[in-house]
């Protein structure tokens, strides 16, 4: 198993990140068992261009809440990883109390 569990949709609140402030966050290693993806379906032409990333952040978007983490935006970057034999992948990793 790649992911922990493959989800649909996001069970938290929207958090209002703009892309600037993702970029604040500094990546950090995450295990792909660990994630619970909030996409179910991808298109097969992102997971197979080269430069993917090259307009978008280089990290995947994982958001913690109630103790689990969701991959929220780098699905794609996820399966690659997992493609290429790795079962971490660095991401930006935001903490969300469940005050939010």
């Amino acid at each position: 198993m790649i992911f922990k569990r493959v989800g649909d949709g996001r069970p938290y609140p929207a958090h209002g990140l703009t892309s600037s402030a993702w970029a604040n966050l500094p990546p950090r290693q995450v295990r792909l068992n660990e994630l619970v993806t909030t996409k179910d379906t991808l298109q097969l032409a992102a997971l197979l261009e080269e430069d993917g990333t090259f307009y978008g952040d280089l990290f995947a978007h994982v958001v913690r809440w109630h103790g689990e983490l969701y991959l929220e935006d780098g699905l794609h970057r996820a399966l690659r990883a997992a493609l290429h034999q790795r079962n971490v992948l660095h991401a930006r990793v935001l903490e969300m109390d469940d005050a939010r």
